[in-house]
């Protein structure tokens, strides 16, 4: 720094070189999409030029705010120094001597030496010098300002004299009758003020580089943190990512929730929200404490593995799996998947009519060949009234139960489900009857709510019918009450034990053994479900001796149910 005089030229020192540094970066940043900079380098390469620019200032700034405290305490000490030498009678005394020099010489430059100031002047109004530390111009006029002393004020000013700029005071000096019969004037140069500034300067350049290196080594550190975590991509691909990853959230058809490890929402895409019925912002909430399906809020909080499980919403029959969201070894959450598979129950339903159907009609066909051949060994044999008269009583029977359905119940489906149903059961040796009261009218009930109700409480009590060891029987009761559809499924079986009542309407309860949990225990809860989406209600009770009995009451559409 010996080429540096002046704290202005320090300044352009550090503006260029933080010029410098920004040209560098800024040539740099052009190469970045060829060199693919990671956003961490970046980070770090921002965070070094912001380091460097507010060095740069703190050091201006520094270097300013030290050179006018220099000068101002220059200016005070140079002023007082001239007040106290004006003040002191010796000078006053010398002042109307005959020769002042002679005297006031030495003691100036003795001031001089031991305050440290560049110069002390004491001259005459006239502005004629009587001591300067340059003998030669002593006897020389002063150059600068002493009006307002001649006034009898004392002041300070920045002035270039014979010693160069410099930073003086001018104070007068009185006599007993307070008339200024001389003035003194004494100053620091501005080279001295900078020498001064130069001295300081080491110890706050010191300070700002440790302050500047601490910095760096945060932002080095942070740097690398980020690395990590950005698994050192650049700006251009995470952008590419997030882009792909919104897209492929809000196109997918299949819902998604990820949770992280402290069981929070993490994510749950637009699918996943109409599936669950969630309303609002979810992420980053508890799970226990989202308004959602029971049994989904419960597989997520257990974090388990899960594969095509059925679960029941409100609405819904939902097939989810639940994997745990792992990255090199280490586990951030779970990561669970939903696929809507109410219509495919529902078809499975009306399927499962269309096969018990088509069973009873095999079975119809079987026992019809059989009474064919009866007919026509009774007509072989000369018995031709005998033949009549069985086949008139054979097809009175049959046709009596198909007459009575279609007549009773204006839902062909659910008759020809009965009907299919009563055949399987015989086949099961379980004797099925069906009691209609009255004509009954289901107005706008969906049939497949009706197959899914009576489908399955029909298939369990014959099920349960068949375990039986005599008197097997299934009894259905169908009619109306008020303005209620009534359904009746009693069994002769072994019933349902008293603890488990409440839970046979949960999803997963059976009694039934079963290799795999997937499709098991999912009649009854279907049956719940359509139950409550139209505001009835289900009950069961129970007996070790009458087996189970199963009630339904539906709403009719249309009309008002009075409870």
């Amino acid at each position: 720094m010996a080429g540096l005089s002046t704290p202005a030229e320090v300044l352009v020192s550090v503006v260029f070189v933080v010029f410098t540094a920004t040209r560098s970066f800024v040539g740099h940043t052009r190469d970045m999409q060829a060199k693919r900079w990671s956003v961490a380098r970046q980070l770090l390469a921002l965070q070094t030029l912001l380091l460097l620019t507010v060095f740069a200032a703190a050091a201006a700034t520094t270097l300013a705010v030290d050179r006018g405290n220099n000068q101002a305490a220059a200016r005070d000490k140079v002023l007082v120094l001239a007040e106290s030498i004006a003040a002191n009678p010796f000078v006053v005394q010398q002042a109307t001597a005959r020769t002042p020099t002679v005297a006031l010489e030495p003691y100036a430059e003795q001031i001089r030496l031991e305050t440290g100031v560049n110069f002390v002047v004491i001259m005459a109004p006239s502005r004629t010098r009587w001591t300067h530390p340059n003998r030669s111009l002593i006897g020389q006029p002063f150059i600068g300002t002493i009006e307002p002393a001649l006034q009898g004020r004392a002041f300070t000013e920045t002035y270039t004299g014979t010693l160069g700029a410099s930073v003086r005071a001018v104070a007068p000096v009185r006599n007993a009758d307070g008339k200024v019969v001389a003035l003194v004037s004494d100053g620091i140069t501005t080279e001295a003020i900078h020498a001064q500034l130069w001295r300081q300067l080491p110890i706050l350049l010191t300070a700002l580089g440790l302050l500047l290196a601490v910095a760096m080594a945060g932002a080095v550190l942070v740097s690398r943190r980020l690395r990590r975590q950005t698994r050192g991509l650049d700006a251009d691909t995470i952008a590419k990512m997030v882009a792909s990853h919104e897209a492929v959230l809000h196109s997918i058809r299949e819902g998604l929730v990820v949770t992280d490890r402290i069981g929070r929402i993490g994510l749950m895409n637009d699918e996943a929200r109409r599936l669950l019925n969630a309303e609002g912002d979810m992420v980053g909430q508890p799970v226990d404490r989202l308004a959602i399906a029971q049994s989904i809020k419960d597989l997520l909080t257990d974090a388990r593995t899960a594969d095509d499980e059925l679960h029941l919403t409100g609405e819904r029959v939902l097939v989810v799996n639940q994997l745990p969201a792992q990255w090199e070894g280490r586990r951030y959450g779970t990561v669970t998947t939903l696929r809507d598979r109410t219509e495919l129950e529902s078809l499975t339903g009306e399927l499962n009519t269309t096969k018990a159907l088509a069973e009873s009609l095999r079975s119809q066909a079987h026992e019809t060949a059989n009474r064919l051949h009866t007919m026509i060994v009774l007509v072989e044999t000369g018995r031709g009234e005998d033949a009549v008269r069985y086949a008139t009583k054979q097809l009175e029977l049959s046709q009596r139960l198909t007459d009575r359905l279609f007549e009773a119940i204006d839902e062909p489906v659910l008759a020809a489900l009965l009907l299919g149903k009563t055949a399987q059961a015989g086949e099961r040796g379980v004797e099925l009857t069906v009691d209609v009261q009255g004509a009954v009218t289901f107005l706008d009930l969906p049939a497949s709510d009706l197959v899914t109700v009576v489908g399955n409480l029909v298939d369990n009590a014959i099920d349960a019918s068949a375990q039986a060891q005599v008197d097997r029987r299934v009894d259905v009761t169908i009619g109306t009450e008020g303005n209620e559809l009534l359904v009746q499924v009693a069994d002769s079986g072994p019933g349902l034990p008293g603890s488990s009542v409440d839970l046979a309407f949960t999803r997963g309860w059976s009694t039934k053994v079963s290799p795999t949990t997937a499709g098991r225990g999912l009649g009854l809860a279907l049956v719940n479900q359509v139950v409550r989406r139209h505001h009835g209600t289900v009950t069961v009770a129970s007996s070790d001796s009458d087996g189970a009995h199963f009630s339904v009451r539906l709403p009719l559409p249309g009309k008002v149910v009075i409870r």
